[in-house]
């Protein structure tokens, strides 16, 4: 117990990214990241999610690394204070969603959409869902210049957060709403500050985490934006790069 007392965290909560961060390509969370994320609890450290995924996906997760911790999913759009204790959840209006809806539709893309019910892609969707509340919605192009002319159409709306977590997607949901300010709830829920976080992530949607935490860090496989605005770079998905930073950033152990 006293080597427990003896080593000391320089932050009090890690903030994880899923899919390119914690997650390795193959969708796993390796035996050393999940050694290091022990090691970070049993020192009094909190390890949350940070992720554009919504329950449906990341229920497992949490269960797997047996997390009691608060977590921000869809990008913000829904914060839990621990498992089965939801906090809050921000719904896009129902017109707003028909209206993304039928630009998705028109130009041919793939879309998808979490509500509280369902994670819904294009193949699933019928006439029924716009009745449902959705908190994020997705829209998907291999045509980098279609997604760029589907979000300034978005923008110019002036209610919408538009984001991406891979080159070939958007990520829609309330205008304010993102990893940042979901992360900045559960700091206040902890009575924590945003300098006490360390945040890893790799893509678009991680940059306004990464710029407002105390350490951001980037994915080496990460965007080349991330790589430029984070404090620090560690290790790829593939490679501990969470467990590295853990070991190196939050322990200071070389």
């Amino acid at each position: 117990m006293n080597m427990v007392q003896q080593v000391k965290a320089k932050y009090k909560l890690i903030a994880l990214d899923l899919d390119g961060t914690l997650l390795t390509d193959e969708k796993q969370i390796t035996q050393e990241t999940k050694r290091w994320l022990q090691y970070a609890i049993d020192h009094g450290v909190k390890v949350m999610f940070s992720t554009g995924r919504g329950l449906q996906t990341a229920q497992g997760l949490w269960d797997e690394l047996g997390l009691d911790s608060p977590m921000v999913l869809l990008n913000g759009a829904e914060i839990w204070e621990g498992p089965g204790r939801l906090k809050k959840r921000v719904f896009l209006p129902r017109d707003t969603v028909r209206n993304i809806h039928a630009i998705a539709s028109e130009r041919g893309e793939w879309y998808w959409g979490y509500s509280v019910e369902s994670l819904t892609g294009d193949k699933e969707w019928t006439p029924e869902m716009f009745e449902r509340d959705w908190m994020k919605f997705g829209i998907g192009s291999h045509e980098q210049q279609k997604l760029a002319e589907i979000k300034e159409e978005l923008l110019r709306w002036g209610t919408l957060e538009v984001t991406r977590s891979a080159p070939t997607n958007m990520e829609i949901s309330v205008k304010g709403t993102t990893k940042e300010s979901g992360v900045q709830e559960v700091c206040q829920m902890l009575g924590l500050s945003m300098s006490d976080v360390i945040a890893m992530g790799d893509s678009d949607n991680d940059a306004k985490l990464l710029k407002a935490a105390g350490l951001g860090v980037a994915m080496a496989n990460g965007e080349d934006y991330i790589k430029s605005i984070a404090d620090v770079m560690t290790a790829t998905n593939n490679e501990d790069g969470v467990a590295q930073a853990i070991r190196k950033y939050v322990f200071q152990m070389e």
